[in-house]
This record gives structure tokens, C-alpha cells and sequence, in this order.
């Protein structure tokens, strides 16, 4: 990036899709600004910049804006090609990245809204349902940890590290609000381990928002407010 370059972040402090751009950011070395969206009173360079869904997150980048979450890491990874790379080069790699994130983006979160927003027996076979994916994720992991043992001494965070991280390193905060254990060492441990690896990293740590802020401040009125269709997209 050269010194006249402009990139301006708008999100919103609990929204893991903001979460995964700045880590992103952060991961590439990119200087930023961030802009904190209120979704009851949105900027007007959030209407004008994502006009069609009105939505974070909105990269802008020297004045062009870049909308939807993933849309923005792809547009980084490509733009910023010197420093670490969020993509493995190897074309098949890359491709099982890719397959897993859109595993977690889509299947994962659209059942856990489910289990967020409903009770009883609806929310029961839905929670079932996120067992299964869970152990589906868990193969997944271990195509990238062959032994089993997630670590990030020796590489940086890559795409499917940032979008886990913004999914899953927080989510002590959602099995508070339910009740209910959902990621266990013992029916997923390669998940579970991938999960403590990236709570252990400092640059994930600094940027997520803490489980307990959460639970304090968004979760209680989650049902009205952080799965609301007019702030956050994917």
C-alpha cells in the first residue's frame, strides 16, 4: 500500500462480519480508519456507499467502497499481494479453503440463527442439526492440521482462520444465552483445538469482542438487535 492510499473501515463493534475485515486488515499490516456504525441511525456514506443492502461491513478503499464481508477479504487478498497471504497458492488448497468458508458462512450461521431465535422442539432439531455440521467441520479442519494439533507458529492467519475466528472465538457468549455446550473437545476435539489455538493468538484476541461483552450487551436483546437484517450481511 503507498502512503496516498485511503482505507476506511465501516462496521460495527459486535458484528463478527466487521470482525473479519479488521482482522484481515490487521493480518495484511493495512493502516485503516474505522468508522462505528448505529443501525438505528446509519452514516449517510454507509446509504451511499452500499446503496443496494445498506449494510456493513463497507470497505472503502482511495474513495471506492467494496460491500459484504467476503467480497472484502477477496478484494484485500488481492490488492495487498505483498506481506502474508490470506490463500494457500496451491490451487486445490485454495479451493478447500474456499469450500469451508462458504460451509461456515452459510450453512453454519443460518442454523444458529435458528437455534438463537426459537424454542422448544424447533430449536431442539435445530441444534441437532448443528451437531452434525460441527462434526462435518471437524473432518474439514483436519484436512489442514494432518496431525491433528492446530497451531500458527509457523504461519500467519490465514482466509478460513479470520472467518473462524470471527465466528467461533466469541461463542462462549452464545452457548451462555442458549444453555447449551455446542463446540466439545471430546465429539469435535480438532475443532475445539483450532478454536484454543486461535484464542491464543494476540492479533485475534485484540480485535474480537469479548464473550462477556456480548452476553452483557448484545445477546439479551439479540432477537431485536445483532441479528437484525438492516445492519449486518455476510
Amino acid at each position: 500500500m503507498t502512503g496516498k492510499d485511503s482505507v476506511i473501515l465501516h462496521g460495527m463493534w459486535a458484528s463478527p462480519y466487521s470482525t473479519r475485515v479488521e482482522l484481515a486488515l490487521k493480518v495484511k499490516g493495512i493502516s485503516y480508519e474505522y468508522v462505528e456504525e448505529d443501525f438505528k441511525n446509519k452514516t449517510p456514506e454507509l446509504l451511499k456507499y452500499n446503496p443496494v443492502h445498506k449494510k456493513i461491513p463497507v470497505l472503502v478503499h482511495n474513495g471506492k467502497p467494496v460491500a459484504e464481508s467476503l467480497v472484502i477479504l477477496q478484494y484485500i487478498e488481492e490488492v495487498w499481494k505483498d506481506g502474508p497471504q490470506l490463500l494457500p497458492h496451491d490451487p486445490h488448497e485454495k479451493a478447500q479453503v474456499r469450500f469451508w468458508v462458504h460451509f461456515i458462512n452459510t450453512k453454519y450461521t443460518e442454523i444458529m440463527t435458528t437455534v438463537i431465535t426459537t424454542e422448544g422442539e424447533v430449536q431442539e432439531k435445530a441444534l441437532s442439526q448443528v451437531y452434525e455440521l460441527m462434526k462435518l467441520l471437524d473432518e474439514g479442519i483436519k484436512t489442514f492440521f494432518p496431525d491433528g494439533n492446530p497451531t500458527f507458529e509457523a504461519k500467519n492467519l490465514g482466509l478460513l482462520d479470520i472467518v473462524g475466528s470471527s465466528v467461533f472465538c466469541a461463542f462462549s457468549a452464545v452457548e451462555e444465552l442458549i444453555g447449551v455446550k455446542i463446540i466439545d473437545p471430546e465429539k469435535t476435539p480438532v475443532l475445539f483445538s483450532w478454536i484454543t489455538a486461535l484464542r491464543e493468538q494476540p492479533i485475534v484476541m485484540e480485535t474480537i469482542t469479548p464473550p462477556e461483552k456480548l452476553v452483557s450487551l448484545i445477546l439479551r436483546p439479540w432477537r431485536q438487535g445483532f441479528i437484525n437484517p438492516h445492519l449486518s450481511q455476510s
